[in-house]
C-alpha cells in the first residue's frame, strides 16, 4: 500500500511538473501592442496604414517581436490635429503603447509629439511627416531622442519644385500652402530656393481646412500674374483650390508637392486640367532592396507602390518593430529609441525586408550583434536628429494614375541643396 502511495505521488508530482512547464509555454503566448494614428478616411492614407499592417504581419509570421506577437492598434487621425492628439492619447493612456508609428501630415505629427509622445516616454515613427521643425526641436533637446521619421525634410521636394520650375523656364510663380506645420515650412521653403534661382514669388498665400470658398485666396494669388503655381495642400482642398483657379483664368502650369499625388485630386479636377502639371516626391534609391520591395508589395496588394508614403510606411514599421526586438521584452519607448541604431548600423550584418530578413535579425541581435536593415527607401540611415535624406522625383498624372518623368539621385539632390543655398 505505502509503495502504491509512493508511486502515486510521484505520478502526481510528475503531472504537477508537467503543468507548470505547460504554463510557462503558455505565458509566452503573448501579445504586445503597438499604436499607429494614420488618416485611414482618406483614400491616400488606407494603403499607408495598409502597408504598415503588412510589416507587423511578417513580422508576426517570423516569430513576434521580443517574445510576443505584435498588435497594431490603429487610429484613423483624419489629417486632423485635434483628432490625431485624441487618437494617440487614447493609444498611450488606454491601450499602455510604447511605440506610436505616425502620423501624416507634420501638423498631426507635431502636436502628437509635444503633447502625447515626449511627456509620456513614448517613441514616435513616422514615415510622413517632412517640416524641418522637428529638426530645430530634437536640435534644442526638445524631443528627448524619441522621434524618427523615415520621410526626408521638406526641403527636399521644395528644392526639386525650385528645379522644375526653372527647366520650365518659370520666371514667376505663385505660392499655396497648406496652413499648418509642414504647409508654412515647404512654402516658405520653395520660395527661398525659387528667389535663389532668380525666379519671382508673386504671392505666398496660406489654404485654411474646409473653408466654403477660396475664392478670396485664388484672386489673391492671380493678383501678380505668375507664369506658374507651386501648390503644398491636400486633395480635400487642393481640388476646391485648383478648380476655383482655373475657373478664373488661372494657368495650367502647376507644380504640385507630392500630397497631390493622388487619384482623388485627379478624378475630381479633371486629367485635361492636368497635362502641365508637375508633381515631385521623395524616391527610393535605384537598389536591389528597394526592387524587392516593389515585387513584394505587388504580390500582396496586386499593384506596385505607386501612392504616397507607402515605402516609408513599410520602412518607418520594420525598423521600429527591429528596434523593439532589439531592446527586449517590456522596454520603454527610450528603450526602443536607443536601439534604432542598433538595426540601422553601416557595420551591421546586412539584412532584408521581409519575414527571413526579420529572422534573421532576430537571431543576430539575441546574439548581441547588430544589423544594416536594407529596406524599400534603400539602407536607411538616421543623423543625430532622426532625419533621413533621399533621393526624388519629377512625375506627371496619367489615366492609370502618375508616372515618373525624372529621378534625381540623392548626390544631384544633394547638390543642388547646396548650390541654392
Amino acid at each position: 500500500m505505502t509503495k502504491k502511495l509512493t508511486k502515486i505521488g510521484v505520478a502526481l508530482g510528475l503531472a504537477t511538473a508537467t503543468m507548470a512547464l505547460g504554463g510557462g509555454a503558455l505565458a509566452q503566448d503573448c501579445t504586445t501592442k503597438i499604436g499607429a494614428v494614420l488618416p485611414t478616411s482618406v483614400d491616400w492614407g488606407k494603403p499607408i496604414a495598409a502597408t504598415a499592417q503588412y510589416a507587423v504581419d511578417l513580422a508576426n509570421e517570423a516569430g513576434g517581436v521580443a517574445g510576443c506577437q505584435i498588435e497594431m492598434v490603429l487610429r484613423d487621425s483624419q489629417v486632423d490635429p485635434k483628432v490625431g492628439v485624441d487618437a494617440a492619447k487614447a493609444l498611450v493612456d488606454l491601450d499602455g503603447v510604447q511605440l506610436l508609428l505616425g502620423a501624416v501630415s507634420s501638423g498631426v505629427s507635431m502636436p502628437i509629439l509635444t503633447s502625447v509622445t515626449v511627456p509620456a516616454g513614448v517613441m514616435q515613427m513616422s514615415c510622413c511627416s517632412s517640416s524641418t521643425a522637428f529638426t530645430g526641436l530634437s536640435e534644442e533637446g526638445k524631443t528627448e531622442g524619441l522621434f524618427y521619421r523615415t520621410f526626408a525634410t521638406s526641403g527636399v521636394q521644395a528644392a526639386v519644385g525650385a528645379m522644375a520650375a526653372r527647366d520650365q523656364g518659370y520666371k514667376s510663380v505663385a505660392i499655396l500652402y497648406k496652413n499648418d506645420d509642414w504647409g508654412q515650412d515647404i512654402g516658405k521653403l520653395v520660395a527661398k530656393d525659387l528667389e535663389a534661382l532668380g525666379i519671382s514669388v508673386t504671392g505666398s498665400i496660406a489654404i485654411n481646412d474646409a473653408q466654403p470658398s477660396y475664392r478670396a485666396e485664388v484672386t489673391e494669388a492671380l493678383k501678380g500674374d505668375p507664369e506658374a503655381i507651386y501648390l503644398a495642400i491636400y486633395p480635400t482642398e487642393g481640388t476646391a483650390v485648383v478648380r476655383e483657379w482655373l475657373s478664373l483664368g488661372g494657368t495650367q502650369n502647376m507644380i504640385v508637392a507630392n500630397a497631390l499625388k493622388s487619384d482623388e485630386f485627379r478624378d475630381n479636377v479633371g486629367l485635361q486640367y492636368l497635362g502641365n502639371t508637375i508633381g515631385t516626391d521623395t524616391a527610393s534609391p535605384r537598389s536591389d532592396s528597394a526592387s524587392a520591395f516593389v515585387d513584394q508589395y505587388s504580390a500582396k496588394f496586386g499593384t506596385e507602390p505607386n501612392g504616397p508614403g507607402l515605402s516609408n510606411s513599410y520602412d518607418a514599421t520594420m525598423i521600429a518593430l527591429l528596434a523593439m526586438e532589439a531592446a527586449g521584452k517590456d522596454a520603454t519607448g527610450a528603450d526602443i529609441a536607443a536601439k534604432v541604431e542598433t538595426v540601422t548600423d553601416p557595420a551591421g550584418m546586412p539584412i532584408s525586408a521581409d519575414a527571413a530578413g526579420f529572422a534573421k535579425a532576430k537571431e543576430i541581435l539575441s546574439g548581441g550583434g547588430t544589423v544594416m536593415y536594407q529596406g524599400a527607401t534603400g539602407n536607411v540611415r538616421f543623423d543625430g536628429n532622426g532625419d533621413v535624406s533621399a533621393p526624388a522625383v519629377m512625375w506627371r498624372f496619367t489615366d492609370s494614375g502618375t508616372e515618373e518623368q525624372r529621378y534625381i539621385s540623392l548626390e544631384d539632390v544633394d547638390a543642388f541643396m547646396a548650390s541654392v543655398k
